[in-house]
């Protein structure tokens, strides 16, 4: 994985996602996953998530250095954005922390903020 770094680490924010003027997700005990080049992703565990908002798609991924993710579409304040968030629930050992985390798309939801508090 020398090639391909990637790291997780604890936030120690509070990092809260927002859609429809609602809270879908609100955690201090988010990890960041950061991975070559790309902006780092905030993994949010699902105990810190209104689930009841999620609704779990058929849509289906894979990534040669994390595995296979899962997908869910999110309703929050009468608005719907379908595949607007992931989760590996079987992860490569290498990235075994994000197993029952969360990441959602910037694009696809209204915030996801990072309060320092």
């Amino acid at each position: 994985m020398t090639d391909h770094p990637i790291t997780i680490t604890p936030n120690p924010h509070r990092i809260r996602v927002m859609l429809g003027g609602t809270i879908v997700a609100e955690t201090t005990r988010a990890l960041t996953l950061r991975e070559g080049g790309m902006p780092p992703v905030q993994y949010i565990p699902r105990d810190d998530a209104e689930m009841d908002l999620f609704d779990r798609t058929e849509h289906r991924t894979h990534c040669p250095h994390k595995g296979d993710a899962s997908y869910y579409s999110l309703t929050a304040g009468g608005i719907e954005r379908a595949n607007a968030v992931w989760s590996y629930e079987a992860p490569f050992p290498a990235v075994a922390a994000i197993k029952d985390h969360l990441a959602f798309y910037p694009s696809k939801v209204d915030a996801i903020e990072e309060l320092t508090e």
